[in-house]
């Protein structure tokens, strides 16, 4: 079916047309993974709340701005990926997930994260790309298991203080956003293996050498007057890096990968983004 005419179907709620768009979902799927995406979906239907069994859940590139309170009863759910739809605020419904690890928010309209997130102690990993933040949401501080944090292409200015209480972390993405220097709490975040501050307004960078655990630091695009000195062994990927240019992006998609792949399961539409 051709997306003119899903997009047609999408707005007649009968459940004929319903049908339609999502076939009949009467039967749990075998590897516990139901996949909705690109099905120009604006609501999604309860029946789908029904897998009690289900482990991971994609929603990618829908219309849908809300989901039914039925959500909640996913209580085995691990992987929810709702990037490239039209969500403005977090359903609470997600908070209420007890498994879940790895959440997909990327390219939405949110601005701010509910105080409830905090109920997500098993989230590892979460994509917030190219949202509408402003300011950096605290109520992450307090995911105490997070390995890995998209938060690139947002209009963020600085990093709370609180984000050193992030032990775990391992990768911070922050490309794109509008930091005028490297956030200092990074300094002492001494398990993080990635940093990426390309695209910023970052004029100065301290020295990151003593950042025992650190793989990569991305820095392109900054106008900075010097390159952050790291210790022996870790790539860099910006001005006065010791590579030519194509030798640095392949370094930067190799060591990513690498690091990535260690402590979380990549989006498909995201590995493209690590290694691209």
């Amino acid at each position: 079916m051709g997306n003119a005419m899903r997009s047609i179907l999408a707005f007649i709620p009968s459940e004929r047309c319903q049908r339609f768009l999502v076939g009949d979902l009467k039967e749990m799927p075998l590897d516990r993974t139901l996949d909705l995406s690109s099905r120009q979906l604006r609501k999604l239907p309860v029946a789908a709340c029904l897998f009690n069994e289900l482990v991971k859940l994609y929603l990618s590139d829908n219309n849908l701005s809300s989901l039914p309170a039925e959500v909640q009863s996913l209580r085995k759910l691990q992987l929810l990926a709702l990037d490239f739809n039209c969500f403005e605020e977090l359903p609470l419904a997600i908070c209420r997930l007890p498994q879940l690890s790895i959440l997909y928010l990327g390219n939405n309209r949110l601005y701010h994260l509910p105080v409830e997130l905090r109920e997500l102690r098993e989230l590892s990993t979460l994509w917030l790309e190219t949202n509408c933040f402003t300011v950096f949401p605290k109520v992450v501080c307090e995911l105490s298991n997070l390995k890995t944090l998209h938060l690139g292409y947002n209009q963020i200015r600085s990093l709370p203080k609180e984000f050193g209480r992030l032990h775990e972390l391992r990768s911070i993405w922050l490309a794109g956003n509008q930091l005028p220097d490297f956030p200092p709490v990074l300094l002492e975040m001494h398990s993080l293996a990635v940093v990426d501050v390309d695209r910023n307004r970052i004029r100065h960078f301290p020295s990151l050498s003593h950042m025992q655990g650190l793989k990569l630091v991305i820095y392109d695009h900054n106008p900075c007057v010097n390159a952050p000195a790291v210790a022996e062994g870790v790539r860099r990927v910006g001005r006065w890096a010791d590579s030519s240019d194509d030798e640095q992006e392949d370094d930067a998609s190799k060591a990513a990968s690498e690091t990535t792949a260690e402590v979380v399961e990549v989006h498909p539409e995201e590995q493209q983004n690590i290694q691209g």
